[in-house]
């Protein structure tokens, strides 16, 4: 009886090489990534000192300039010395100002996060809350409209939303501006002011999305035989819901809640160029119109690696609410 017991395997140890084989694959992924990064950068046309002097610069200036840019290298030892300069948290000089670009790299990253984190403070538990109260009203008129506002807003692209917003709020009614500008010495309101369009923007674009799927988790737990059980044993539907399916549900619920984060990193940039926020998406998109090569790919390799990384954190999560790994077998 103790050798069975002993050979029982725990849910930490099992769950731990899953764990570590997740990683395994971001890092893998990361690296790939920067790979077709760098790639799709160098496939762009023209010249990037052409761009920075302008039409009328001399070839020699031009030769000059890619002489003192490093562009007259080999493109995979410019890429190999791109890799082992974010490596050691080198990331680079900016072509434009040249200037280093970490200082406002990662201020723009600080705007964006307190961006999305506003975002995901609102969305997330709306979601569930709509999504509980659409199961909880199953077939109703509650579970009707909500999950037709649901699927209007996951219809409406975040341009579309954005400019709308800007529309009724920001012209029409004055509540909030236009333009999300951010500076050092705003106080917290004033920032929270400023956030207010762009960040209704991003809840209107993940909200449906992560209420619809909340509902089909939910639904999915409530089909088990338990939850028979326990309505003969007298619970009340919504007893059963909260107690019961909820937990049942929370590895779906919290993968799709995760993924959704990692979504807000990709329609960021295009709510950030609507608004003028000064994050890390509207850095990017000013780098391109000036070509300039480097903040382009660490400021495309940053939002990738927070996007693999926010999908990692669904898949551990995921493992983690799994209660065949974390409860002895």
């Amino acid at each position: 009886m103790s050798e069975r017991v002993k050979q029982r395997p725990t849910g930490r140890s099992s769950l731990w090489p899953l764990v570590i084989r997740r990683l395994c694959y971001g890092l893998l992924m990361i690296l790939a990534v920067s790979a077709l990064i760098f790639i799709g950068v160098q496939l762009l046309p023209g010249n990037a000192a052409t761009a920075i002097l302008g039409q009328s610069a001399t070839p020699a200036a031009v030769h000059e300039l890619n002489l003192q840019l490093g562009l007259d290298k080999p493109a995979l030892g410019r890429y190999l010395s791109w890799l082992m300069g974010i490596a050691q948290g080198d990331f680079g000089l900016s072509y434009s100002s040249r200037s280093a670009i970490a200082g406002p790299l990662f201020t723009r990253l600080g705007n964006t996060l307190f961006l999305a984190g506003c975002t995901a403070v609102i969305a997330v538990p709306l979601a569930l809350v709509i999504g509980f109260l659409s199961v909880r009203y199953q077939g109703g008129l509650i579970d009707t409209m909500l999950n037709g506002l649901a699927r209007a807003a996951v219809a409406l692209p975040e341009f579309f939303s954005g400019y709308l917003l800007m529309l009724i709020f920001a012209i029409t009614l004055a509540w909030f501006p236009s333009n999300s500008t951010l500076s050092g010495d705003m106080s917290l309101d004033a920032r929270f002011s400023a956030i207010a369009l762009p960040c209704a923007t991003l809840v209107l674009a993940i909200l449906g999305h992560m209420s619809n799927m909340t509902r089909a988790a939910l639904i999915a737990a409530q089909s088990a035989a338990y939850v028979d059980t326990a309505l003969l044993k007298g619970l009340t539907p919504a007893r059963i819901l909260w107690r019961h399916v909820l937990p049942n549900a929370l590895g779906p619920i919290i993968n799709v809640v995760a993924i959704n984060l990692a979504y807000l990193m990709v329609g960021v940039v295009i709510v950030e160029n609507v608004f003028v926020y000064p994050g890390l998406g509207q850095y990017m998109v000013d780098s391109i119109s000036k070509r300039d090569i480097p903040v382009m790919q660490d400021c495309a390799l940053l939002l990738a690696g927070i996007y693999i990384l926010l999908n990692l954190l669904a898949d551990v999560l995921a493992l983690i609410a799994n209660p065949r790994l974390r409860h002895q077998r």
